[in-house]
């Protein structure tokens, strides 16, 4: 580790903090994967481990603990400007969280003002401050594609002026990804992340923060298996990190590996609970719920269910706006029971779904979705129209903030709605026209961070209406894609044998239906499906 420190700061610190104490951090930093990361800064040299375990802890975004790690370094060591910096960016929290609230661009403003008024820091830091710094220099939520740019475009410059910085360097890979539009199909700023911090990967294989960003850069569908080696070691490089063992299911759950996902769920939900980390539990276990779903444990499923309305009644949601968002909590605990209704296609359960009003309209518009499909799917489409309206009223209220990828998500979401009910009440036709458009407005854009997976997807769903519609060939087609998409969802798998079964072909659907059941092959309960296609393949 190289550190720019002469011996005019040396004797500034020996004179300013003669009694700064070393401590054992060797167990803790295994812990945080602190020991893999080398942060030069011209803090007290003795402040070396505190800062690198800070880095790590903000890399595997446990924000709030390296808020503590940062101010305790700044609290040691009044002159290191940097530690405010450390502080500023674990404000701004998840890059990948969407719309930052008044609170967070506050607190982040704050610390970088701090880092900008302390010490002597050197033209590097002074260069990562500024660059931090463009974040917060409004609280505009229009204006926050903008700043994520500025701040993109001061870390190129940090990196140009100090190539040999592999932090900085890693930093600068994230920032490239933030800016990545849903829209871009092309993945261009992923994948020039991921040329970023693949070489340096392959050097330095157990920094954390190097397999956390290679996940996020491959976070999609085409590329997702392109991060299957730093997914499954990126939980044992920060093992006591409840983000770090969850983030290897993002890469599990885009190629269908359920019972990985739901392990390194499981551990992450463990951590989170020792903690009193509640969203990050919440959160953890909305992605153990998805996976549980898709492999027909249902009774799992449930408990997950239960547990989770326990646990929301543990959530501080008014903590959203400080050191790490609350919302993916909020989110998962209006999810996890949507989830459990809609992939065991209880419509009827969907139907009755209690709606929990909150400050955050996209996880809102969740149960109000989830009613309004089970009320049409079960017979009684008139009933979902009171919702179809509340998802209207919610998707205009994020077009306000605004928030124009969770307002368009919504809006998705009542497209989905209004196709089923008209297709319910009898104009088969509209209906099909309506889902299909849907389902290219979902195509054209992704899923976000927070979620494991639609609550339904919407060619998935436009498959099954063409099912019902009696077109089974064209309903394969649908199928298809979206198992391409989704690999190893059930209701795709299902979805498609039944349209290969009814269209004639019977080799495609023994394949779909051997495909399920070894999907599902401990399965908990005894879905009809399930029996189906044991009957169907013997």
């Amino acid at each position: 580790m190289r550190f720019a420190i002469g011996f005019a700061v040396a004797l500034l610190f020996a004179v300013s903090v003669p009694a700064l104490a070393q401590h054992d951090h060797s167990s803790a930093n295994a812990g945080v994967g602190s020991d893999n990361v080398s942060f030069m800064t011209s803090c007290a040299p003795a402040l070396r481990e505190d800062v690198n375990r800070a880095v790590a802890l903000l890399h595997s975004f446990w924000f709030a603990q390296a808020i503590s790690e940062f101010e305790a370094v700044a609290k040691k060591d009044p002159s290191c400007a940097i530690a405010y910096w450390g502080v500023a960016l674990s404000r701004w929290g998840n890059p990948f969280a969407g719309v930052r609230s008044p609170q967070q661009i506050e607190l982040g403003r704050a610390a970088i003002q701090k880092a900008q008024a302390t010490g002597t820091p050197t033209p590097r830091e002074r260069a990562l401050i500024a660059s931090a710094a463009e974040l917060f220099t409004s609280g505009e939520p229009a204006t926050q594609r903008a700043r994520t740019l500025a701040y993109e475009q001061g870390m190129e410059r940090v990196v140009r002026d100090y190539p040999a910085d592999m932090e900085a360097r890693i930093f600068y890979a994230l920032a490239v990804n933030q800016t990545a539009l849903t829209t871009d199909k092309k993945y261009s700023q992923q994948l020039k992340a991921a040329a970023i911090l693949e070489p340096l990967f392959k050097e330095h294989p157990k920094h954390p923060g190097l397999a956390h960003y290679i996940i996020h850069a491959y976070d999609h569908p085409p590329l997702a298996e392109k991060a299957l080696a730093a997914a499954r070691s990126y939980a044992s490089l920060a093992p006591s990190v409840p983000h770090a063992l969850h983030m290897p299911s993002h890469t599990f759950t885009r190629v269908g590996l359920w019972k990985e996902s739901i392990e390194t769920n499981r551990r992450s939900a463990e951590a989170a609970r020792k903690e009193n980390a509640t969203s990050e539990e919440l959160h953890a276990m909305d992605y153990q719920t998805y996976g549980y779903l898709q492999i027909a444990r249902d009774a799992d499923a449930k408990r997950m269910t239960d547990e989770a309305g326990t646990a929301y009644g543990r959530l501080d949601a008014n903590a959203a706006g400080a050191a790490a968002p609350g919302v993916a909590g909020v989110y998962a605990a209006a999810a996890i029971p949507a989830r459990y209704a809609l992939e065991r296609g209880a419509w009827a359960e969907a139907a009755v779904l209690q709606p929990r009003k909150t400050a955050f309209p996209h996880t809102d518009a969740i149960t109000h979705f989830a009613r309004a499909l089970g009320a049409a799917r079960s017979g009684n489409p008139k009933a979902a129209t009171a919702d179809i309206e509340q998802l209207a009223t919610l998707r205009d209220a994020l077009k306000a903030i605004p928030d124009a990828y969770w307002a368009e998500q919504v809006d998705i979401q009542r497209q989905i709605a209004i196709a089923w009910v008209t297709f319910a009440e009898g104009d088969k036709a509209k209906g099909i026209e309506l889902l299909r458009a849907a389902a290219a407005a979902e195509d054209a854009t992704d899923k976000s961070a927070v979620s494991p997976g639609p609550l339904a997807p919407a060619r998935e769903l436009l498959g099954y209406m063409l099912l019902e519609a009696d077109r089974p060939a064209d309903a394969l087609v649908e199928f298809e894609a979206t198992i391409k998409k989704e690999p190893n969802r059930f209701r795709g798998l299902y979805g498609g044998a039944r349209a290969a079964e009814a269209a004639g072909q019977r080799a495609r659907a023994i394949t779909l239906y051997k495909q399920l059941l070894q999907v599902a092959s401990e399965p908990d309960t005894n879905r009809t499906e399930l029996q189906h296609a044991r009957v169907f393949v013997k």
